[in-house]
């Protein structure tokens, strides 16, 4: 058993002042955690077994259908090269210099370096399907860690990769991940939800994130109450009610004055209309480097359509361009394309782009604008009439404009954000929108990183083709601080008996006592001996600071050895409901044992 009075727990009353969630002023308060720099962390003892535990459980379920690697954290920048990600990477990205001079990075990810392995080992469809998984430190240089364990510059990730030789074996693949996130989440006692989601930089035709839902969280879930359709707001769609159109006047646009109003508002206002009655016209430039001209960048003007009332969901405009990344317009970007200022901008009549059209942009960089404009727009506007739009001429509005009439779009895109209220895509129940903390993300690849590094197996036929790729990974910490935000009241909080760092405290209320301290012994070792694992806590300390800390570490039962010992009794604690009930010494093991299981 392990005693109290020889552990490094440093309990503290107060929570730092920069911390403001619950699972970041606990893991200090409790001791599990102390932090060297901003989003740098060290975790001592408590926090260190109770990861640990949560890394027992994680191993043991991804043992059932991958095989587990360890691979560097340091990696040479031309493996990331080949993959196009040592731009796409930016800031966040840990980058050094061995001494020669060559570049590396901390590594965010292993994509590439499972790739890499791939590329260098796999040669036939009979040596796939392949799952390889690891659980490792990854580093991410954020511009503002905070919260506490929720966002840092350095975390625990088991992350794993699946390759397949065709879509039907990434199918099979992806489910026994999620079967298997499902159980190891189940096994970690925490409420979670199954999301629709965003594959970011990460790529691929399919992800979905496991949530749990948190004030803490920094991501936005929709959610119905009535059929379980969960999405991340990146990705949620939903059902609109019908909006009312204006009345014709006439068979195309009318110009009408509106001078110095720009806004939604102020134009809704002055005309008389509603703003679901208006287009939002937005202007953008898709961004990407040219890899023809080194320190050159191509550039292509986007223009986005959405209702008046709607908002851009960048992350599915994103997903709409391929990936690629897109910036607003400069003034004279929006005079060229437009000709005319901001905030009269319209799709009626945008005037074509000459190719050959060149614009300097920073001191370093050459920008040249190519192709026609990229006109996007969002589903919502797909069938209305008779809509206001900007005349792409100052101090001027059209009314009457109605889609396919009056202007065509490259393509019809779902490019708004979900809000709360509107009807779910399925059942069109309204939605509920609530903050949400990813723990794990289970991606599609696809054939990104095989295609773009060149790995290739034989398949039947004896033809090379590119394997097809999935990514999976689950923070660590993210477990532990979702069961803290989960799990806690103004005295600490109590975590699943899987993930506690113990089972059990046990608490003779004075030391001193001879009578107390052997019945703490006898039950400390019983409990032992049946296989829990049992926290002694001997300090030489009043009860109430005794009970305090018991209450503060996480550790979900608590049994108190007091005047009731010369009956032969003590008593039993359940931290998260504060229920307790009295238990014979000399039956303490099975008692427990029943109270654990209910």
């Amino acid at each position: 058993m392990h005693r109290w009075s020889q552990l490094f727990v440093p309990t503290l009353r107060e929570a730092p002042a920069d911390a403001e969630v619950a699972s970041h002023k606990f893991l200090i308060r409790a001791g599990y955690v102390r932090q060297l720099a901003a989003g740098i962390y060290s975790y001592l003892f408590m926090g260190q077994r109770t990861l640990l535990k949560i890394i027992d459980i994680v191993r043991e379920e991804m043992n059932t259908i991958g095989q587990e690697f360890l691979l560097p954290a340091i990696h040479p920048r031309e493996v990331w090269e080949l993959s196009g990600r040592w731009g796409v990477m930016g800031d966040n990205m840990f980058r050094l210099k061995d001494r020669k001079g060559a570049d590396l990075c901390l590594g965010m990810t292993h994509e590439e370096i499972m790739t890499e392995i791939a590329r260098k080992e796999l040669r036939s469809y009979k040596q796939l399907p392949q799952i390889w998984y690891q659980i490792q430190n990854k580093f991410r240089d954020e511009p503002r860690p905070k919260s506490g364990l929720i966002r840092v510059r350095q975390f625990t990730m088991k992350d794993s990769y699946s390759f397949d030789i065709d879509a039907a074996g990434l199918d099979v693949s992806y489910q026994k991940h999620d079967k298997v996130y499902r159980r190891i989440f189940d096994r970690c006692g925490l409420k979670y939800a199954v999301v629709e989601a965003h594959s970011g930089s990460m790529g691929g035709s399919q992800s979905q994130e496991f949530m749990v839902m948190a004030d803490a969280g920094e991501d936005m879930v929709a959610q119905c109450p009535k059929c379980g359709y969960a999405a991340n707001l990146e990705k949620a769609t939903s059902q609109l009610p019908p909006a009312e159109d204006l009345a014709a006047e006439g068979e195309k646009p009318k110009e009408v004055h509106t001078p110095g109003l720009k806004t939604i508002e102020e134009v809704a206002k002055f005309l008389g209309v509603s703003p679901t009655q208006k287009i939002k016209t937005l202007a953008l430039m898709q961004v990407e480097d040219d890899p023809k001209k080194p320190g050159t960048q191509k550039t292509r003007p986007v223009i986005v359509l959405l209702r008046g009332d709607h908002q851009l969901n960048e992350a599915k405009l994103t997903t709409a361009l391929g990936g690629k990344e897109f910036r607003p317009m400069h003034d004279e970007e929006i005079r060229r394309v437009f000709g005319s200022p901001a905030g009269f901008l319209g799709p009626v009549k945008v005037p074509a782009l000459s190719s050959s059209g060149e614009q300097t942009g920073s001191v370093t960089q050459k920008m040249i604008l190519e192709a026609l404009p990229l006109m996007l727009a969002d589903t919502a506007l797909k069938g209305r009439k008779n809509l206001v739009a900007g005349a792409n001429k100052e101090d001027y509005h059209l009314k009457n404009v109605t889609p396919l009439r009056d202007f065509h779009p490259t393509e019809w895109v779902d490019l708004r954000s979900a809000a709360a209220g509107e009807g779910c895509p399925n059942c069109g129940q309204p939605l509920v929108v609530g903050k949400a903390m990813e723990i794990g993300h289970i991606f599609k690849l696809g054939y990104k990183y095989s295609t773009s590094m060149g790995a290739k197996v034989l398949d039947k036929d004896g033809k090379e083709v590119n394997p097809i790729m999935g990514s999976y990974g689950i923070g660590i910490e993210r477990i532990l601080t979702s069961a803290i935000e989960q799990n806690n009241d103004a005295d600490g909080f109590w975590l699943p008996r899987s993930i506690a760092p113990f089972d059990v405290v046990v608490t003779p209320v004075n030391i001193k006592e001879a009578s107390l301290m052997g019945a703490a012994e006898e039950i400390a070792g019983k409990l032992e001996a049946a296989g829990f694992s049992v926290l002694l806590d001997d300090r030489d300390e009043r009860p109430g600071v005794k009970f305090k800390d018991a209450d503060l570490v996480g550790i979900p039962y608590r049994i108190n050895v007091g005047k009731k010992v010369t009956e032969g009794k003590v008593e039993l604690v359940t931290r998260s409901t504060r229920q307790s009930q009295d238990a014979t010494i000399a039956a303490i093991d099975g008692q427990f044992r029943q109270m654990v299981q209910q």
